[in-house]
């Protein structure tokens, strides 16, 4: 297939100006994803719907191996003083790693870094990069990034595309670093081009960055709390747990929930709570020895419409290795509640107490899980769990009992 000239990308990146927007509401594209039973949410039109009843085809889903080309990017006020190859290994194999381990070997992305830089046309500090960047000068930034990328790059070969700034340019600004979702596909090399990830990291990067942005690819929403004037604390509603949350947390796996929207827990491995039972939860984290059951790993109980209780066990294995505290952590799900506006709270079970003030997020939440001979009466939602036991291969034996 012929592809297309620069000149005729340029001017299709021009014409989806509003590409820059970095939400997008999803189309009607769904795929079933089968009976999940009672305590499945329906997805919503809420951005990052944390509904599990099928999935938005709008995003590509993690349930096989998906290709991502990594395209680094110079300009001309500045030359590189790390390799592409250098800034790759920043992230990789690392990310393909957790990704690796949270699936439980279910899914693996393919890194292809092309090995040489690409120089924009204008220099670093022209486009303003900041967090909260003015969209004109963010839309020629990609309109310039994917016009100079598109002769050395098939984009049609790739599920997700990375466009990695020079760490060092002048006007790189590591808060710039985000998805950005076009506002309606933009058509390249043959193929529909929905959204890109722009990295513009300092090296070495943040820890577990292109983990989290790499979630938003795949229709995960942002967990934490974004206060109003930009001072407050930003992980109030999830603390360390799940890296959609923070990249900086000491237990970064992601929730059971998610893996349960992504595929990678199936109906087997959730148990809806709809009377008073005993379960036995391997931690989310734990990775089975290959053809070892996955076990139980998620317990949900329904409490409106859109909403849910969530009860998983966190251990110190896996992508949780560096955890704070082990246990049994219950969590509040909406799917209703957009990407960044609270759709997980975790529920503190110890409200009066804290824990690693040097190393937590947020220490409030960092003893959030219930211990062995520790019961929580969960408001609202009419439950009382009771952490009965702990197995000698780590399994937390839990006591749900309904209708309290």
């Amino acid at each position: 297939m012929e592809r297309p000239s620069l000149r005729g990308v340029t001017a299709a990146v021009t014409s989806l100006l509003a590409l820059a927007a970095t939400s997008l509401v999803a189309g009607p594209a769904a795929a079933d994803t089968g009976d999940a039973g009672p305590c499945a949410l329906p997805r919503t039109e809420a951005h990052h719907s944390l509904g599990v009843d099928d999935w938005n085809n709008a995003y590509p889903r993690p349930d096989h191996p998906l290709d991502a080309v990594m395209v680094f990017l110079s300009f001309p006020d500045h030359r590189p003083a790390v390799t592409p190859a250098e800034l790759a290994a920043d992230h990789f194999p690392a990310t393909t790693q957790f990704f690796r381990r949270a699936s439980y070997g279910k899914f693996t992305l393919r890194p292809h870094p092309l090995r040489q830089w690409i120089r924009m046309p204008r220099p670093s500090d022209w486009y303003g990069m900041q967090r909260d960047w003015d969209s004109e000068r963010r839309g020629a930034y990609l309109r310039d990034a994917l016009g100079v990328a598109d002769p050395k790059v098939d984009f049609s070969r790739f599920d997700i595309v990375y466009l990695v700034a020079d760490p060092d340019a002048p006007g790189v600004d590591s808060d710039a670093t985000k998805v950005v979702n076009f506002s309606r596909p933009l058509r390249i090399d043959g193929a529909d081009l929905r959204r890109v990830v722009t990295v513009f990291e300092q090296h070495p990067p943040d820890r577990n960055v292109l983990a989290h942005e790499t979630g938003h690819v795949l229709d995960l929403p942002d967990l934490y709390h974004r206060p109003s004037d930009g001072k407050g604390d930003w992980d109030t509603y999830v603390g360390d747990w799940d890296v959609m949350g923070s990249q900086f947390g000491l237990a970064p796996d992601f929730f059971g929930w998610h893996k349960w929207k992504l595929g990678w827990l199936e109906r087997e491995q959730v148990i809806c709570v709809q009377r008073s039972r005993v379960v036995t939860l391997e931690p989310i984290a734990a990775v089975p020895a290959p053809g070892a059951s996955l076990g139980i790993r998620l317990a949900v109980i329904r409490t409106g419409e859109g909403s849910a209780v969530a009860i998983e066990a966190r251990g110190a294995t896996g992508n949780d290795r560096a955890t704070c505290a082990e246990g049994v952590l219950l969590y509040r799900v909406r799917n209703e509640t957009p990407s960044g506006g609270g759709p997980v709270d975790v529920i503190d079970t110890h409200p009066h107490s804290d824990a690693c003030w040097a190393r937590s997020v947020y220490a409030p939440l960092a003893d959030a899980p219930l211990r062995v001979g520790e019961t929580f009466s969960i408001p609202g939602a009419h439950a009382r769990i009771e952490v009965v036991d702990r197995t000698p291969s780590g399994a937390w034996t839990v006591r749900i009992a309904t209708g309290v």
